[in-house]
């Protein structure tokens, strides 16, 4: 097998896990993907280092690995924390897969792995800071430095997810309890969830995100007002995240960022909120959809 350089990177879903192979300048050359075992850990294990092995035999390359999942390694225990695959948890995920493999594993947050994929080759590529943001099942970020994930010292970096919602109004405050144990937390807003119980208190029933949009497409009051705010609501959440790490470029990734409604003078709102007399800061819809996570963890062995 040969020894050039190949990255393969692994995004660990809850119902899924990809595998992709990548060369040095950024081209795929081989993806699998699999049914996550999601209630047995061993077996976790094993199909990602069967996926790692696929794909090596079908390029005749051998690579370093990067995996992405959700939560992250405890800076107390090297335990993983906080992954919805709950199987994970308190598991050493990167010891298992460094074993199976028979090489160093490097494993990262998913959300992190999408900043580092949309900083290196896509919609961030040539700004120096990038704050990648996940609007999806849950609401997480991360921060890229030139190039380089900023995890910080308790490797939460990015979770702004689980900050409050700022400048809440009468309506909104204290808002729901969120699972982390908090009140009004920004996940609970802007989730796929927090749409949709926003849609259902002004329409009286439920829908997804999906159809929420389709609604407002068709003139619904109430999937109008619920997109109206929010956006409002990402608004004033980016604008906090402005004003403290006030980065170069935002990028939205995530299955509500393919919302075409929340970018629609969303600068603007932003720029309203945000500490400055003029905003610079771009923020863009992600370069490379759902393969953002996947292509950030094979990245994480670029440096």
């Amino acid at each position: 097998m040969s020894q050039e350089s190949l990255r393969i990177g692994v995004d660990l879903g809850g119902t899924k896990i990809e595998a992709i192979a990548l060369d040095t300048s950024g081209a795929v050359l081989a993806r699998r993907r699999v049914a996550t075992p999601a209630h047995d850990y061993a077996e976790i294990v094993r199909a990602v280092a069967a996926l790692v092995r696929d794909i090596e035999l079908e390029t005749d390359r051998r690579g370093t690995v990067g995996v992405g999942a959700p939560g992250s390694l405890s800076t107390r225990t090297g335990l993983v924390r906080g992954s919805n695959t709950q199987v994970v948890n308190g598991r050493p995920l990167d010891v298992d897969l460094s074993k199976a493999l028979g090489r160093p594993v490097r494993v990262e947050n998913d959300a992190n792995c999408f900043a580092l994929s949309e900083a290196v080759d896509g919609a961030g590529q040539g700004a120096r800071v990038v704050f990648g943001v996940i609007l999806g099942t849950g609401v997480g970020g991360g921060v890229v430095v030139e190039g380089k994930l900023v995890t910080g010292r308790n490797r939460i970096g990015g979770e702004w997810g689980h900050t409050p919602l700022p400048w809440m109004t009468s309506d909104e405050y204290p808002g729901v309890r969120c699972f982390c144990g908090h009140d009004g937390c920004v996940e609970t807003f802007l989730s796929g969830a927090g749409l949709s119980r926003d849609h259902a208190r002004r329409s009286g029933d439920s829908a997804g995100g999906e159809e929420i949009v389709r609604r407002a497409d068709a003139g619904e009051r109430a999937a109008l007002d619920a997109l109206e705010a929010y956006q409002d609501r990402l608004a004033r959440a980016l604008a906090m995240v402005i004003d403290i790490l006030d980065p170069d470029a935002v990028v939205l990734g995530g299955g509500l960022s393919n919302i075409a409604r929340i970018y629609q003078g969303l600068r603007e709102r932003v720029a309203r909120h945000a500490f400055t007399d003029a905003l610079d800061t771009k923020i863009l819809r992600n370069a490379h959809g759902d393969s953002g996570g996947v292509r950030g963890a094979a990245w994480l062995w670029r440096e």
